[in-house]
């Protein structure tokens, strides 16, 4: 855990944490002495000036500890919080540079838990570390010594007593530590299964799988609560537990030092005293109980945590990264490429081999599975390739700064995915700098604009979660208008027209290639109709993961089976197209 911490707290604030606990149990120690004087040199003597005299001092003591422990408190809560902050901050910034390859090591749902649940177990044991890691050795240390200074024959009791606490304390953590780190994975489970309910709930509705869903949910809500109830019902114990062990000490207390008293052997203010610091040294047992049952669970979090931000990206950026030259002219060339998957013992994509320049279409067109998204996650480098090259103004994409090259290249994914916010906010994500009429543009040619004007809010219009006040062609077009609102190098469609209808794909199509901006960019489409491939400059067949046909519409069509394939299998003529 600490290695987890190390330059995410402020080594000042832990400094000033401990420097105020330890003010704070040096002032709880010194009250019970001082009641001890009050009771044997005042209450006994009748002294009523020595008495007023030793409460002003229990009285500044008890104010001293007071602030003192506001200043813990304070000093403690705002490491921890900030701890929190900064480790859930680190996280987020090392997933959002995962490679699609990492993602695919770590499940979403674990990579929530351990954004917020892990988090939060670090961050509470941060603050029982400055709180009681600190308190309950100087207060056990402290008392042990002072109630033996006030009897040493009194403190035989603790040969007894201590032990027990030992073996107690012993036992908690042999059955609850288990229990506490195999809740993380649990919640995990939790997380994971809801995710799957929430994301799916239109498919489990069509199959009529709800009592399905709700049984795997229950199952791993019962599996979790289970748990929990056994791990609270061990923590739970130590409580009268301890209870019994301190009553039995105080009783043992008050018996030996009752005779010893009646043997004029003790004086009644040290007992008091002895009494108090024999609860000051259980309290401390008690405490170190607590921090040894939640630390283990806290350790097991921060491991959680430091194996993402551990986690070696599979794509290095290099430091003398080249800079894409300033040019109106562009060129999108694959080099023999080929790429696997991590793990895979087959390759995905086996000697891809195109080339195209400003103003040309490359449609990527084949069966499912037959590697086209794969395809084009190369082009924004993704992936990186295992042989070959890829190579964007004559550049390898592998020279180029990841800020640079996905500056370059507009990406519309297959799921049209729209941000919580505002219409506008999520057409300036890849340009900050656009102006109104820039959006509107880029509405129109994406046929979104109609749709966009019947709300009267227009731009400003609100978006809700992943775009659910949208339908599914709507969410398209938007996602189509933010790409061609950054102004890039390259436009990349995943099959981002197949929520369309055959006019409105058209029409949006014939709009891409007249407007003057796109005329100077490389279009690369990823399309599973025919009719949308048809008049691209160069057609890519592609047939688990190899290129069996490129050419044009009518040369493939002439040429390559696969085409026929699929236009045998789309269409009833040629006319159709």
């Amino acid at each position: 855990m600490l290695k987890v911490a190390k330059g995410r707290i402020s080594y000042w604030a832990v400094l000033g944490a401990i420097l105020f606990m330890i003010v704070q149990v040096v002032a709880n120690l010194n009250l019970p002495s001082l009641t001890s004087d009050i009771v044997n040199n005042g209450v006994a003597k009748g002294d009523i000036d020595y008495i007023w005299k030793v409460g002003f001092e229990m009285v500044g003591f008890s104010l001293l500890s007071i602030a003192a422990a506001v200043g813990n408190v304070l000093l403690a809560s705002t490491t921890s919080q900030k701890l929190g902050q900064n480790l859930r901050s680190d996280v987020y910034k090392k997933v959002i540079g995962f490679s699609n390859d990492e993602f695919d090591q770590v499940e979403t749902s674990s990579l929530i838990t351990r954004t917020t649940n892990d988090v939060i177990q670090v961050q509470n044991a941060a603050m029982i570390m400055l709180r009681m890691m600190i308190m309950a050795p100087i207060m056990l240390i402290g008392a042990s010594f002072l109630a033996y200074s006030k009897d040493h024959q009194l403190t035989m009791i603790f040969v007894v007593v201590v032990p027990l606490m030992l073996l107690f304390v012993g036992l908690l953590l042999y059955f609850a530590v288990p229990l506490f780190q195999a809740m993380q994975k649990k919640t995990d489970k939790i997380n994971q299964v809801f995710r799957e309910g929430l994301t799916g709930v239109r498919v489990i509705r069509a199959f009529r799988q709800d009592t399905r869903e709700q049984d795997r949910f229950e199952d791993a809500n019962q599996d979790y609560t289970h748990n929990a109830i056994k791990v609270n019902t061990i923590i739970a114990t130590a409580f009268p537990v301890m209870t019994l062990i301190m009553s039995g000490t105080n009783v043992a207390i008050v018996w030996f030092g009752a005779t010893l008293i009646g043997n004029q052997a003790m004086q009644v203010g040290n007992l008091i005293a002895f009494m108090t610091y024999a609860m000051q040294i259980l309290m401390s047992f008690m405490m170190l109980s607590m921090v040894f049952v939640f630390i283990p669970r806290a350790q097991a979090s921060a491991k959680r945590i430091k194996t993402v931000l551990d986690m070696k990206s599979t794509m290095a950026e290099k430091q003398d990264a080249t800079k894409l030259p300033e040019s109106t002219e562009h060129e999108l060339q694959f080099d023999h490429v080929d790429y696997r998957y991590r793990g895979a013992e087959m390759l995905a994509l086996e000697d891809i081999d195109f080339d195209a320049k400003s103003g040309q279409t490359v449609a990527i067109i084949g069966g499912t599975g037959s590697g086209k998204t794969t395809l084009v996650n190369l082009i924004p480098r993704f992936y990186d390739i295992e042989k070959g090259s890829i190579n964007l103004d004559g550049i390898n994409i592998e020279n180029i700064g990841f800020k640079e090259l996905r500056d370059a290249v507009a990406f519309v994914p297959q799921k049209a995915t729209l941000f919580t916010g505002t219409l506008r906010e999520n057409l300036m994500y890849g340009n900050e700098n656009a102006t109104d009429d820039d959006l509107w543009h880029a509405l129109d040619i994406a046929k979104a604009s109609d749709f966009v004007k019947e709300n009267p809010d227009g731009l400003d219009q609100e978006v809700e979660q992943g775009g659910g006040n949208y339908s599914g062609g709507q969410r398209q077009r938007l996602a189509i208008a933010r790409a061609l609102v950054k102004q890039a190098s390259v436009y990349v469609f995943d099959d981002s027209f197949s929520a369309l209808d055959f006019k409105t794909d058209s029409e949006l199509r014939a709009a891409l290639r007249a407007d003057s901006h796109i005329q100077q960019s490389v279009t690369v489409i990823v399309a599973q109709r025919i009719a949308t491939v048809a008049d691209a400059d160069v057609i890519l067949v592609l047939d688990n993961g190899k290129l069996v046909g490129k050419g044009t519409h009518e040369e493939l069509k002439q040429t390559n089976e696969v085409y026929q394939e699929i236009i045998k299998s789309q269409l009833r003529g040629e006319d159709d197209i």
